[in-house]
């Protein structure tokens, strides 16, 4: 098997990119700029932290698509040949596809809240009493947003750690062990 450096560490580090910086501004900016000195300005800060992670985080997930793309092409064998293979990738395609719809939702919601730069809020995810109903419902569906993402995206690592246990010599053994006889108990009935 070919090494495949270069798509392993776009995938990789786009990944690891995409899962922490959701996961930092869940846990920190979100509730920081409930610190803000006054209700107005908490909302500026949340939306100029979000409005800057927000290419940061477009890079990253393009990085981990492109890579992606990579690894598939170089595992392509593995992925015909291999028992389990095939399966994990259609977990792992399909966490990815979760995640992603949940990016952009998630984004389209903080568009919503960026529209008013001064709205009074309690935080990055919290309304205030003052707070516009627009701003309001959509800062409500992003408190449960801001862990999904990264919820999802740590399952991807989760995935992929398996994925990587799969490459070891033992287990393409055991799994196209597995895949052939498959194959020949699939020719005898």
């Amino acid at each position: 098997m070919a090494r495949d450096t270069f798509s392993r560490s776009l995938h990789d580090l786009g990944l690891a990119t995409w899962f922490g910086g959701t996961l930092a501004n869940a846990v920190a900016l979100n509730p920081a700029a409930g610190e803000a000195s006054d209700s107005s300005s908490t909302g500026r800060v949340a939306n100029v932290g979000w409005n800057r992670w927000t290419p940061v985080n477009a890079a990253a997930i393009g990085a981990h698509l492109i890579g992606g793309v990579g690894l598939l092409n170089a595992n392509k064998r593995r992925l015909a040949t291999q028992q389990g293979v095939a399966s994990m990738t259609v977990v792992k395609t399909a966490l990815t596809a979760a995640a992603l719809g949940l990016t952009a939702y998630s984004r389209l919601l903080g568009k919503k809240v960026a529209t008013q730069t001064d709205v009074p809020v309690d935080s990055g995810t919290e309304p205030s009493a003052a707070t516009p109903p627009k701003v309001a419902t959509a800062q409500k569906q992003l408190a449960a947003l801001q862990w999904a993402v990264p919820a999802l995206t740590g399952a991807i690592l989760v995935v992929n750690s398996f994925a990587g246990e799969q490459q070891r010599a033992s287990e393409v053994s055991k799994g196209l062990g597995a895949r052939v006889t498959g194959w020949l108990g699939g020719r005898r009935g």
